[in-house]
C-alpha cells in the first residue's frame, strides 16, 4: 500500500533562480525520523497476514477458521473466507480513514510535528492493546487504533517530509517514506517467519514488535522542529524563518521565505477549499487524483501483500514455506521501490506505468492460468517447479507495481494540485485510497472463495483498464515546476485542455509578473 506523497511549493523562485539551501544534517535526521511513519504502516500491512495464517492466533480468536483449515472438507480457496477475520485486518483502514479527516484539520491548525506525535501515541497504545488482547473485542479496538495512527501519519509525514527538503531532492526524500513502507512489510514478513516457530505467544510478540516504529516516531515527533510553511501558515512568521535558516544551513533564506509568505496568503485567502477543489478547472487534478487511487486498489497489489502468507497456504505451500516466499515477494518489493526513485525523473512518469502495466498484467495471466490447471478445490498440491513459478511470476509483478502505480499514484496527485487545493486534495487522495483498500482487503478472501484462480484474471482485467487510460488521459509531469503545470501540461493535453478555457486563473510567469490567462 504504497505510498510516499508530496506536497510541496516548487521551490524555484519566480525569477527562475535556485533558493540556496545546503544538504544540512538537520535535514537528514528530521526526514529520517519523519519517515517512520511509513515504517509503522508498512509493519501494520505485513504483520496482518502473517498473524492470521499462525494456528495459535486462530484457535484463540478465530477457531472455526481454524477448524476449516485443517478438516478442510471445503474447497481450498475457501479455507480463510471469514468475514471477522478480514475485519482485523481491515479495520485499521476504515479507522484511517476517519482519522484523515481530523488529522487534515491538525495538520493546519496545530502543525505537522504536533500531528506527528499524536499518531506516535495513536500507535503505542494500538500496539498495547494488540499484544496483550484477550479477545477479540481488544484485538478490534488495538486495530482501529492503529488504523488513527495511519490516518494522522499519512496526512502529516509527507507534507513535513516536502517542506523540509530542498527542491532538488524532494522526489527523493519523498519517496523514503514509501521505500518505508516497504522495508516495514519486508521486516513483518522476517518478524512472523520467526515467530512462527513460538509456540503458542508468538504472534503477540508479532504483534507487540510494532511497537519499535511506533516508539521511533514519537520520539522523531519531540525532537525534530515544525517545518516553516506551517509555522508561517499559522502566522509565525519570526519562528518560521530562524527554522527556515537552520534547516537550509544559510543566513540568506529571503527569497524563499518570501514565497512560502506569499503562497500561504494566497492559501488563505480560500475560504472553502473544499468548494474551490470542485471548480471545473481543478476537475482534471481530481478526476486523476481519485482515478489513480482507485486504480492502485484494483491492480491487486494489496490482495496479494496482506495476503501473501495465506494465499500461498491455499496454494499448497506448507506453513513455513509461505512465510518464506513472503518475505522473498517484501524483499523484491524494496528493490523495485529503489528503482522507481533512481529513474522516475530520467524516463518519466508515463513510461514507468506502461511498461509496468504490460509486465503486470502477463504475470497475472500466467499466474491465472497455472492454477486454473494445477490446483483443484480439493486437491492443492502444485508440485516444486510449478510452486517455484508461482513465486516468481508474483515476483514479476510485484516488481513491476513498486516501480510505478506504487509510489506515482501517490506523486502525480500530490504535484498536479495548485497550492490552494492541495492539502484538501492530498485528504481526498488518502481518503480514496484507504477506502478501496479497505474494500479490497474485506472482499479478497471471499472472492478468492468465489472466483478461486479467476481473482487474477479479475485482476488482469483492470490492469488493461487502467494502462489504457494512463495512455490516453496521464499527461506526462517530469520536470516540470508545480506553478506551470496549467501552461504546460493541461493546456497543452487533448483532452483536459478543454476544462481551462475562459478561466481567469492568475499564475506567475517566470519573470514574476501575474498573468490572467
Amino acid at each position: 500500500m504504497a505510498g510516499g506523497f508530496s506536497v510541496s511549493a516548487s521551490a524555484s523562485a519566480s525569477s527562475g533562480t535556485e533558493f540556496e539551501a545546503k544538504i544540512t544534517p538537520i535535514v537528514i535526521i528530521s526526514c529520517i525520523m519523519a519517515a517512520t511513519g511509513g515504517l509503522m504502516f508498512g509493519y501494520d500491512v505485513g504483520i496482518s497476514g502473517g498473524v492470521t495464517s499462525m494456528d495459535d492466533f486462530l484457535r484463540e480468536f478465530f477457531p472455526t477458521v481454524l477448524k476449516k483449515k485443517h478438516e478442510d472438507k471445503e474447497s481450498n480457496y475457501c479455507k480463510y473466507d471469514n468475514q471477522g477475520l478480514q475485519l482485523f485486518t481491515s479495520s485499521l483502514y476504515l479507522a484511517g480513514l476517519t482519522a484523515t479527516f481530523f488529522a487534515s484539520y491538525t495538520t493546519r491548525r496545530l502543525g505537522r510535528r504536533l500531528t506527528m506525535l499524536i499518531a506516535g501515541v495513536f500507535f503505542i497504545v494500538g500496539v498495547i492493546f494488540n499484544g496483550a488482547a484477550q479477545n477479540l473485542t481488544m484485538l478490534i479496538i488495538g486495530r482501529i487504533l492503529l488504523g488513527c495512527g495511519v490516518g494522522f501519519a499519512n496526512q502529516a509525514v509527507p507534507l513535513f517530509l516536502s517542506e523540509i527538503a530542498p527542491t532538488r531532492i524532494r522526489g527523493g526524500l519523498n519517496i523514503l517514506f514509501q521505500l518505508n513502507v516497504t522495508i516495514g512489510i519486508l521486516f513483518a514478513n522476517l518478524v512472523n517467519y520467526g515467530t512462527a516457530k513460538i509456540h503458542p505467544w508468538g504472534w503477540r510478540l508479532s504483534l507487540s514488535l510494532a511497537g519499535i516504529p511506533a516508539g521511533l516516531l514519537t520520539l522523531g515527533a519531540l525532537f525534530v522542529v515544525d517545518t516553516p510553511n506551517s509555522l508561517i501558515e499559522r502566522g509565525r512568521l519570526e519562528d518560521g524563518k530562524a527554522v527556515l535558516k537552520k534547516i537550509r544551513g544559510t543566513d540568506n533564506v529571503e527569497p524563499e521565505f518570501n514565497e512560502i509568505v506569499a503562497a500561504s496568503r494566497v492559501a488563505q485567502e480560500v475560504k472553502h477549499p473544499f468548494r474551490n477543489l470542485l471548480q471545473r478547472r481543478n476537475r482534471p487534478q481530481l478526476v486523476i487524483a481519485v482515478l489513480l487511487q482507485i486504480f492502485q486498489q484494483f491492480a491487486g497489489i494489496n490482495a496479494i501483500m496482506f495476503y501473501a502468507p495465506v494465499l500461498f497456504n491455499t496454494l499448497g505451500f506448507q506453513s513455513d514455506a509461505s512465510l518464506y516466499s513472503a518475505v522473498i515477494t517484501g524483499a523484491v518489493n524494496l528493490l523495485a521501490t529503489l528503482v522507481s526513485v533512481y529513474s522516475v525523473d530520467r524516463v518519466g512518469r508515463r513510461m514507468l506505468l506502461l511498461e509496468a502495466g504490460v509486465q503486470m498484467f502477463l504475470s497475472q495471466v500466467a499466474i491465472a492460468v497455472v492454477l486454473g490447471i494445477k490446483v483443484t478445490d480439493r486437491s492443492d498440491n502444485l508440485g516444486h517447479g510449478w510452486a517455484i513459478m508461482v513465486v516468481v511470476m508474483v515476483c514479476i509483478y510485484v516488481s513491476s507495481f513498486a516501480w510505478s502505480w506504487g509510489p506515482l499514484a501517490w506523486l502525480i496527485p500530490s504535484e498536479t494540485f495548485p497550492l490552494e487545493t492541495r492539502s484538501v486534495g492530498q485528504s481526498i487522495t488518502v481518503c480514496v485510497n484507504l477506502l478501496f483498500t479497505f474494500v479490497i482487503a474485506q472482499a479478497f478472501l471471499s472472492m478468492l472463495c468465489h472466483l478461486k484462480y479467476a481473482i487474477f484474471a479479475f485482476f488482469s482485467a483492470w490492469v488493461v483498464v487502467m494502462s489504457l487510460f494512463v495512455l490516453f488521459f496521464l499527461p506526462e509531469t517530469k520536470n516540470v515546476p508545480i506553478e506551470e503545470m496549467t501552461e504546460r501540461v493541461w493546456k497543452q493535453h487533448w483532452f483536459w485542455q478543454r476544462f481551462m478555457d475562459g478561466d481567469n486563473h492568475h499564475i506567475v510567469n517566470s519573470a514574476g509578473k501575474i498573468n490572467t490567462v
